[in-house]
């Protein structure tokens, strides 16, 4: 059963795909114990082979969101799967900083490049007109605004593909810029960033009040990134 299932591996969620394989990664580097990197290759692949939609190029949630054929599979209003925002965003930035200090000789890299291109593709497709990704990804029209978090995710990882050569500044350029100039709006006088879900485990709504310190988080390594582009 899928609960189950969860008992047998250590990162059941998406988003511990970024708490946890950049710091493993890190201390390997530090301590120059490679073993760590092996250990960390192993979790990650539990975590990927359990959550990760082949057909759609994104990550489930939790088990609980991975479609296995049956009626009671969770649907979104318009009858899709059920991908949220943040959680890709989490899982793709934290991609972006494990191949960020990842040895260029790692045995296993390849496969984590292919993994950042393949849902830097994916997310690219899905960008809203207006540039700020709904939190829920198939089912945007749900929505009646672009949220934060996963947009600013987004933006951070997208933005540092290009900054690093693994993404074409032609073809992705024009959308960080698109999707910064939306999250910029989304900050308001006094400095706070709006528009943030609050904690969760699934797609909900956001409003211009709502705010989470990982959502500035994620709007300030997006700075982070851009100021490294040339975007006139």
């Amino acid at each position: 059963t899928k609960e189950e299932s969860t008992e047998n591996i250590l990162w059941w969620w998406c988003d511990a795909l970024f708490m946890a394989p950049p710091v493993i990664n890190l201390y390997a580097k530090h301590t120059k114990q490679p073993k760590y990197l092996d250990d960390m290759h192993t979790f990650y692949m539990q975590t990927y082979n359990q959550l990760y939609d082949k057909e759609e190029q994104l990550f489930a949630r939790d088990l609980r969101f991975v479609w296995t054929g049956s009626e009671k599979d969770k649907k979104e209003p318009n009858g899709k799967k059920i991908f949220w925002s943040r959680g890709n965003g989490w899982v793709i930035s934290g991609l972006a900083l494990l191949l960020d200090d990842m040895p260029k000789d790692y045995k296993h890299r390849a496969f984590y490049e292919k993994l950042y291109k393949e849902m830097a593709a994916r997310i690219l497709e899905l960008q809203p007109e207006d540039g700020l990704w709904r939190t829920s990804l198939l089912s945007p029209e749900t929505y009646e605004h672009g949220e934060v978090s996963g947009s600013g995710f987004f933006t951070f990882a997208l933005a540092w593909g290009v900054n690093n050569g693994l993404l074409e500044e032609s073809k992705y350029a024009p959308a960080v810029k698109k999707a910064w100039n939306a999250l910029a709006k989304c900050q308001q006088e006094d400095g706070k960033v709006g528009w943030v879900q609050n904690i969760g485990a699934f797609p909900e709504p956001a409003n211009k009040d709502s705010w989470q310190n990982f959502g500035t988080g994620a709007y300030l390594m997006a700075g982070s990134e851009v100021l490294k582009l040339d975007l006139e």
